[in-house]
């Protein structure tokens, strides 16, 4: 085991917030690049700071063999799979990032997705056309590294993608983005390129020089030569963000079936830049002063929700709203009509008691809008802590449930 912190200090000058974050939480390091457990993915999507001190456990060849021997093959998939894995798998830095993308997709995002690794069009993705994913994360870093030291850069790529990049570009665009894109645009933009490019044949040369990850044996089998169709990339993804749902949930819930409507308000609240979170929570206290609850599938359907917040936004402005407040018929409809999700008319009534902030019945539509952007960012803006206040009725709840 080595401690490593003057280097992780240095080296953190040089990177990027999302790269600071990956090394934050990665616990292990093989042949000089870092890699997270699936234990630390979780930690990262689902807490502000690791809760072990920072070392990274180097793996010898033997003890990464083993792991990668006993990941189990995509169709034995579940929600529980990262759980179940805990610390025996390793995911790359640019594993992360596809797995930050998908906790944010609807699931009509998931054929897009697919299709956009398919770039030969057979129905099927192979471990090649998956492999493109690490040159266009990598390239799309490039553009934003930090001006300094080549030679800390140098071993900041060597961590982060396993080699030594050229500094010359690999991916051919008609000039800079003139606009910071996200990882999910790069990825749409840069793929439908693969076969116009010599993307796809650097794919083949890193292949052959980078370790295997648990997500790649996983999807492709110990000897990489399966292919994975849709139905089982789309189980994976949705069995992902069910995952994390259900761990969020659950560090709420202390074992009960629902969650208090204050604990929820917390849940939302946490990543956001909202500035005086007390006001929220303190609206809200006085308005819903008889706890019901929030039970996981309204919990998972309000998420639901959310991974379709820009079809929401573009329904809300055809209903000519943008301008003006809403209310709580108006608001379920729209959720539905752009999402195809039904919320509960008490999941709806507890959103307008946390955000409707004046007390007037209305929602404001674009300070709603705002927040919730922020929300699903998540750990990549300013992780604020949120107070807990606890109710008479819920220290009730927990006390009875701890006896």
């Amino acid at each position: 085991v080595t401690e490593n912190r003057s280097d992780l200090e240095d080296l953190h000058l040089y990177a990027t917030p999302r790269e600071q974050r990956f090394r934050r939480f990665a616990s292990l390091e093989f042949e000089g690049q870092l890699y997270m457990t699936p234990h630390d993915f979780i930690q990262a999507v689902t807490n502000d700071e690791p809760k072990r001190a920072k070392k990274w456990r180097s793996l010898s060849k033997q003890e990464l063999n083993q792991i990668l021997m006993e990941t189990p093959p995509v169709w034995k998939g579940s929600s529980k799979l990262f759980r179940n894995l805990n610390d025996k798998g390793v995911i790359s830095y640019t594993e992360y990032l596809f797995l930050l993308c998908i906790l944010t997709k609807p699931h009509a995002g998931f054929r897009i997705a697919f299709n956009m690794f398919d770039t030969d069009g057979n129905e099927m993705v192979d471990k090649k056309e998956f492999l493109v994913l690490q040159e266009i994360f990598r390239k799309k870093n490039e553009k934003r590294e930090r001006k300094g030291d080549e030679e800390k850069r140098a071993m900041l790529r060597l961590q982060l993608y396993g080699y030594h990049t050229p500094t010359n570009s690999v991916l051919k665009t008609e000039g800079e983005d003139l606009v910071p894109r996200s990882y999910w645009d790069t990825l749409r933009r840069s793929t439908s390129q693969a076969l116009f490019s010599d993307l796809a044949e650097r794919a083949d040369d890193i292949s052959s020089s980078l370790s295997d990850t648990t997500l790649l044996v996983h999807f492709f089998g110990k000897k990489g030569k399966a292919e994975l169709n849709f139905e089982d990339f789309y189980r994976f993804m949705d069995n992902l963000q069910t995952e994390v749902l259900e761990i969020e949930f659950l560090s709420y819930s202390n074992g009960m079936n629902t969650i208090s409507e204050e604990d929820f308000a917390h849940i939302l609240l946490r990543y956001t830049n909202v500035e005086n979170t007390s006001s929220y929570l303190e609206n809200m206290r006085c308005r819903i002063p008889e706890e019901k609850g929030i039970t996981f599938e309204e919990f998972r359907s309000f998420f639901q929700f959310l991974n379709n917040l820009e079809d929401f936004t573009i329904a809300m402005q055809m209903y000519n709203f943008a301008s003006r407040s809403i209310g709580q018929d108006e608001f379920k409809r729209a959720v539905y009509v752009a999402t195809g999700v039904k919320l509960s008319p008490h999941l709806v009534n507890t959103v307008f008691k946390i955000f409707d902030v004046d007390r007037d019945d209305q929602l404001s539509y674009k300070e709603f809008i705002g927040i919730m952007k922020d929300r699903l960012n998540r750990g990549f803006r300013g992780y604020k802590p949120i107070q807990r206040y606890t109710t008479f009725k819920s220290c009730v709840r927990k006390e009875l449930y701890s006896r």
